[in-house]
Protein backbone atom coordinates (compact mmCIF):
# COMPACT_ATOMS: atom_id res chain seq x y z
CA UNK A 1 0.00 0.00 0.00
CA UNK A 2 1.46 3.03 -1.43
CA UNK A 3 0.90 6.71 -1.18
CA UNK A 4 -1.03 6.62 -4.10
CA UNK A 5 -3.18 4.15 -3.27
CA UNK A 6 -4.07 5.32 -0.01
CA UNK A 7 -4.89 8.02 -2.20
CA UNK A 8 -7.38 6.79 -4.27
CA UNK A 9 -8.82 4.94 -1.30
CA UNK A 10 -9.66 8.26 0.42
CA UNK A 11 -11.29 9.76 -2.47
CA UNK A 12 -13.30 7.00 -2.97
CA UNK A 13 -14.35 6.99 0.29
CA UNK A 14 -16.01 10.61 -0.01
CA UNK A 15 -16.96 9.58 -3.19
CA UNK A 16 -17.34 6.49 -4.54
CA UNK A 17 -18.87 7.54 -7.67
CA UNK A 18 -16.08 9.70 -8.35
CA UNK A 19 -15.66 9.42 -12.46
CA UNK A 20 -12.46 8.17 -13.42
CA UNK A 21 -10.64 10.86 -14.77
CA UNK A 22 -11.49 13.29 -11.88
CA UNK A 23 -9.98 10.56 -9.63
CA UNK A 24 -6.51 10.43 -12.03
CA UNK A 25 -6.69 13.91 -11.78
CA UNK A 26 -7.20 14.42 -7.97
CA UNK A 27 -4.09 11.51 -7.13
CA UNK A 28 -1.40 13.08 -9.71
CA UNK A 29 -2.03 10.20 -12.34
CA UNK A 30 -2.97 9.28 -16.29
CA UNK A 31 -6.47 7.56 -16.30
CA UNK A 32 -5.28 4.67 -17.44
CA UNK A 33 -2.63 4.52 -14.60
CA UNK A 34 -5.73 4.84 -11.76
CA UNK A 35 -8.20 2.13 -13.35
CA UNK A 36 -5.36 -0.22 -13.11
CA UNK A 37 -4.82 0.69 -9.56
CA UNK A 38 -8.37 1.00 -8.75
CA UNK A 39 -9.11 -2.56 -9.90
CA UNK A 40 -5.74 -4.15 -8.32
CA UNK A 41 -7.29 -3.00 -5.10
CA UNK A 42 -10.41 -4.60 -5.81
CA UNK A 43 -9.33 -7.90 -7.23
CA UNK A 44 -6.82 -7.83 -3.65
CA UNK A 45 -10.11 -7.49 -1.94
CA UNK A 46 -9.13 -3.51 -0.90
CA UNK A 47 -12.57 -2.31 -2.28
CA UNK A 48 -14.99 -4.55 -0.89
CA UNK A 49 -17.90 -2.81 -2.20
CA UNK A 50 -19.71 0.36 -3.16
CA UNK A 51 -22.77 1.85 -1.77
CA UNK A 52 -25.23 4.26 -1.25
CA UNK A 53 -25.31 6.40 1.68
CA UNK A 54 -28.75 6.73 2.39
CA UNK A 55 -30.66 10.10 4.27
CA UNK A 56 -32.64 7.76 6.37
CA UNK A 57 -34.75 11.13 8.08
CA UNK A 58 -35.99 11.09 4.56
CA UNK A 59 -37.13 7.07 4.88
CA UNK A 60 -38.97 7.30 7.81
CA UNK A 61 -36.25 7.35 10.51
CA UNK A 62 -36.29 9.49 13.36
CA UNK A 63 -34.87 8.08 16.06
CA UNK A 64 -31.45 6.51 16.93
CA UNK A 65 -30.18 4.71 19.46
CA UNK A 66 -27.35 2.48 20.62
CA UNK A 67 -28.11 0.03 23.32
CA UNK A 68 -25.60 -2.29 24.87
CA UNK A 69 -26.88 -5.97 25.75
CA UNK A 70 -25.78 -8.11 28.20
CA UNK A 71 -26.50 -11.76 28.25
CA UNK A 72 -27.54 -14.10 31.10
CA UNK A 73 -25.11 -17.03 29.94
CA UNK A 74 -21.98 -16.81 27.99
CA UNK A 75 -21.92 -19.98 25.87
CA UNK A 76 -22.08 -19.88 21.64
CA UNK A 77 -25.50 -21.25 21.38
CA UNK A 78 -26.80 -18.06 23.59
CA UNK A 79 -24.48 -16.00 21.55
CA UNK A 80 -25.74 -17.25 18.29
CA UNK A 81 -29.64 -17.24 19.32
CA UNK A 82 -29.29 -13.75 20.20
CA UNK A 83 -27.26 -12.95 16.87
CA UNK A 84 -29.87 -14.71 14.85
CA UNK A 85 -32.41 -12.67 16.09
CA UNK A 86 -30.22 -9.67 15.62
CA UNK A 87 -30.38 -10.16 11.94
CA UNK A 88 -33.43 -11.08 12.00
CA UNK A 89 -34.73 -7.29 13.48
CA UNK A 90 -34.50 -4.65 10.51
CA UNK A 91 -34.67 -1.81 13.26
CA UNK A 92 -31.48 -3.09 14.24
CA UNK A 93 -28.64 -1.53 11.63
CA UNK A 94 -25.15 -2.45 13.42
CA UNK A 95 -24.64 -5.30 15.97
CA UNK A 96 -21.31 -5.88 17.60
CA UNK A 97 -20.05 -8.18 19.44
CA UNK A 98 -17.72 -6.40 22.27
CA UNK A 99 -15.91 -6.60 25.11
CA UNK A 100 -16.17 -5.19 28.18
CA UNK A 101 -19.16 -5.76 30.94
CA UNK A 102 -21.53 -6.35 28.02
CA UNK A 103 -21.37 -8.48 24.85
CA UNK A 104 -22.97 -6.50 22.33
CA UNK A 105 -23.39 -3.07 21.23
CA UNK A 106 -26.26 -2.27 18.81
CA UNK A 107 -27.18 0.86 16.19
CA UNK A 108 -30.92 0.89 16.53
CA UNK A 109 -32.96 2.85 13.88
CA UNK A 110 -36.60 3.65 14.13
CA UNK A 111 -39.42 6.31 13.17
CA UNK A 112 -39.67 7.52 16.85
CA UNK A 113 -39.44 6.66 20.45
CA UNK A 114 -42.78 4.76 20.71
CA UNK A 115 -41.25 2.80 17.83
CA UNK A 116 -38.02 2.28 20.04
CA UNK A 117 -40.04 1.49 23.01
CA UNK A 118 -41.90 -1.09 21.25
CA UNK A 119 -38.65 -2.85 19.74
CA UNK A 120 -37.17 -2.59 22.97
CA UNK A 121 -39.82 -4.24 24.86
CA UNK A 122 -41.10 -7.08 22.20
CA UNK A 123 -37.70 -7.96 20.66
CA UNK A 124 -34.83 -7.26 22.76
CA UNK A 125 -37.11 -7.64 25.83
CA UNK A 126 -38.50 -11.23 24.80
CA UNK A 127 -35.53 -12.90 24.60
CA UNK A 128 -35.05 -15.47 26.95
CA UNK A 129 -30.29 -14.91 26.74
CA UNK A 130 -30.62 -11.26 27.27
CA UNK A 131 -29.85 -9.94 30.84
CA UNK A 132 -29.41 -6.48 30.26
CA UNK A 133 -30.07 -3.83 27.94
CA UNK A 134 -28.55 0.07 28.42
CA UNK A 135 -30.04 2.28 25.70
CA UNK A 136 -27.82 5.30 24.42
CA UNK A 137 -30.16 8.03 22.77
CA UNK A 138 -28.48 10.03 19.55
CA UNK A 139 -29.08 13.57 20.27
CA UNK A 140 -26.88 14.64 17.08
CA UNK A 141 -24.10 12.97 14.96
CA UNK A 142 -21.46 15.64 14.16
CA UNK A 143 -19.32 13.59 12.63
CA UNK A 144 -20.62 10.25 11.33
CA UNK A 145 -17.64 8.53 8.44
CA UNK A 146 -19.76 5.29 7.87
CA UNK A 147 -21.06 4.52 4.38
Amino acid sequence: MDQINTRILQELSRDGRISNITLADRCGLSPSACLRRVQDLERRGIIAGYRAVLDRSRMGVGFVAYATVGLNSHTKASQEAFERAMTAAPEVVECHNITGSVEYLLRIEVADLPSYKTFHTDVIGVLPQVNAITSYVVMGSPKDARA
